[in-house]
């Protein structure tokens, strides 16, 4: 039994219920909203009445599944909603799908006897979505009142459409403790939600061609991209029967779990939620149908987003700060991580394996490249690089284990430079020996020439004004460099700043932040009324200051206690550490011929270490069908996984 901490006797809700028995809660993410819907429930409970909650956030309701809009009446014996229906969304954006949420809260309300209903609304504030959700969910249930719960310091995104409802408001200031719990957290809860409704499920095989296919279904002829679906299985009426998840689409017949129905499904509703590959409960990409396109040739069909995945697997991007990280093969393809630095146009690479998916334009933009070691999937992209900076570019910087300027040289001289003349390619080539780092300049048409060596300190490769790079050298038959990116801080602005002087965000932010990080507070900036501010005055007024978070990338070395103490050493405490994980732990002979780490190694490097999340990648293909294998090989040695596919669009944040 649960225990919810009680209204204080002050408290202006309960006047209110007095008044008006039901009440729209709104407000952004994490600022409790379904705290205080059980503080109000318990306070009803307390003086006999009844009271009901309908849980509208299809991505992380209060209670019931995700993906569901539920209705459910406090149960004082238990300390929580017992579910008592629920309408099927199949989708955890509650911003994209906004019709059919709202069009389920009114059914859903319509079953609401007497007594007194809460509605726990979406924390979505923003936007076109969030100005419509709010009139909205308000006439759909009923509501007499609307309650916004928010921190203090946080203005009232709409105030207009508030106004506009004519209702009664109430302004209520968040727990100064509430905070959102970030989109990792809200992942792990809303699986943990999901695979406890399908706790009692059992699989069941339902014919296509007997039910009406209602939402935004994947083609039939894409059976992949039904593997792992959320549905919902609705009568004849359009009731609610269950939800359940696609095991697969085998011919017309699909197989699901869904727990026991009480009728036979007639129509089944399917959008984009769906079950990853590495276990957790997110939103799928669009999938096209993978017949040829009228406007290919039959022999040349086009390769959609959803068949790449099948190749690469899932994309994972993670935000730190003001960078954003993204396995830009995918869990299965070569290795390359792309770090963008926003609001600076400005990139860096770990490892250079098949570039195709990124754009020509970006290789402007790369700065510095970090390179594992020189096997052609950590390699072979060079020739992408080296094409994309024929022009009036600064040298780009590559950092490697020994060797690698060598092997580099072999690319440039390997063609022909009788055109270049001054737009010709450069590159500053640092060669990590120990503690000492090797420099190189190469010119595309000119002989390699070496340059003075420097000493390294603990391991630091690069530093600049803003982070550094440090690296550790691995064993994979090979010398192997793993490498750290150190943010010495994170600047970030305070909103209520902002919107106090009336000042519109844009790229004089990222200058700001910038001069700031250089230590250069001198002369000013040009702001967006076409006035001028002094930097350290825009700074005290705009700025503050947190820790950076640290990102960790290694891949290709063997399980070895040397290799595991180093990079433990490199990753300690990081936020984020991007490891390989090759094989399954029954595969140990063949990871340990081939130089490579298990993913049971993998999870335990990664609790050694303790860090904040793990990015398992460089699976071995023959795992392409079993990659949830992996995935719950490595939970049971380190559960925090962060698997965000980078190919999907990011609305889960409107959630």
């Amino acid at each position: 039994m649960t225990t919810t901490p009680e209204l204080s006797p002050d408290h202006p809700l309960p006047a209110l219920l007095e008044r008006h028995r039901r009440l729209l809660l709104t407000g952004p993410p994490g600022s409790g909203k379904t705290t205080l819907a059980r503080q109000v429930a318990t306070h009803l409970a307390e003086r006999g009445e009844v009271c009901h909650c309908l849980a509208a956030d299809p991505g992380l309701p209060g209670f019931g599944p995700p993906g569901a809009i539920c209705l459910g009446r406090w149960d004082v014996h238990l300390g929580a909603w017992r579910l008592e229906a629920l309408e099927a969304l199949t989708t955890l954006d509650s911003a994209r799908f906004r019709l059919p949420l709202v069009e389920a809260v009114r059914r859903l309300a319509q079953r609401v006897g007497p007594g007194a209903l809460l509605v726990d609304a979406p924390g979505v504030e923003r936007g076109i979505g969030g100005a419509e959700l709010l009139p909205a969910l308000a006439g759909a249930a009923g509501v007499g009142a609307v309650v916004r719960l928010a921190p203090a310091h946080q203005p009232d995104p709409y105030p207009h459409e508030r106004a506009a409802l004519g209702l009664a408001t109430l302004q209520l200031a968040a727990d100064a403790a509430a905070r959102h719990p970030g989109k990792q957290q809200r992942k792990e809860w809303r699986t943990a939600a999901w695979d406890a409704y399908l706790a009692q499920a059992k699989e069941q095989e339902l014919p296509l061609a007997a039910l009406a296919i209602l939402g935004t279904p994947p083609p039939n002829d894409a059976a992949h991209a039904w593997q792992g679906r959320q549905v919902g299985l609705l009568d004849a009426t359009g009731n609610s029967l269950a939800l359940g998840e696609v095991l697969a689409l085998e011919g017309d017949m699909l197989r699901l779990l869904a727990p026991a129905l009480s009728a036979t499904p007639r129509r089944l509703v399917i959008r984009d939620a769906v079950r990853r590959r590495e276990g957790g409960l997110g939103t799928a990409a669009h999938v096209p149908s993978p017949r040829t396109s009228p406007t290919c040739r039959e022999e040349e069909p086009a390769l959609t987003p959803a068949l790449d995945e099948q190749f690469i697997g899932p994309r994972p991007t993670l935000r730190l700060g003001n960078m954003r990280a993204t396995l830009v093969n995918g869990v299965f393809g070569d290795p390359l991580l792309h770090l963008r630095l926003r609001h600076r146009k400005r990139s860096l690479l770990f490892d250079l394996g098949d570039p195709g998916r990124l754009p020509a334009r970006l290789a402007h933009q790369v700065s510095d490249v970090f390179v594992s070691h020189a096997h052609a999937d950590h390699i072979g992209g060079f020739l992408w690089l080296l094409r994309s900076r024929i022009g009036d570019y600064s040298p780009c910087r590559v950092y490697g284990p020994p060797g690698l300027a060598g092997h580099l040289d072999g690319f440039l001289r390997g063609i022909l430079w009788d055109r270049v003349e001054e737009k010709a390619p450069r590159f500053e080539v640092f060669e990590l020996h120990g503690e000492r780092l090797a420099h190189y300049r190469l010119v595309a048409g000119q002989p390699m020439k070496a340059l003075s060596p420097r000493e390294v300190d603990a391991g630091v490769i690069h530093a600049e004004p803003g982070f550094r790079v440090r690296a550790t050298t691995l064993d994979h038959g090979t010398p192997v460099l793993a490498f750290a990116y150190e943010p010495e801080t994170q600047l970030k602005v305070r909103k209520e700043g902002l919107e106090a002087h009336g000042w519109a965000p844009g790229p004089w932010l990222g200058e700001l932040k910038q001069r700031m990080l250089e230590r250069d507070d001198a002369g000013d900036i040009a702001l967006p009324d076409g006035s001028r501010r002094p930097v350290a005055e825009l700074a005290e007024l705009l700025l503050f200051s947190q820790p950076g978070q640290r990102l960790v990338y290694a891949t290709d070395f063997g399980d070895t206690p040397e290799n595991r103490e180093r990079l433990r050493s490199l990753a300690q405490g990081a936020e984020v550490l991007f490891c390989e994980a090759s094989f399954r732990e029954d595969q140990a002979e063949q990871a340990r011929r081939t130089g490579h780490l298990t993913a049971r190694a993998c999870g335990e490097i990664a609790a050694a270490a303790g860090v904040g999340q793990l990015v398992p990648f460089h699976f071995s293909r023959r795992h392409m069908e079993d990659v949830q294998a992996l995935y719950a090989e490595i939970r049971r040695h380190f559960p925090r996984l962060a698997a965000t596919p980078g190919s999907e669009p990011d609305t889960e944040a409107l959630d």
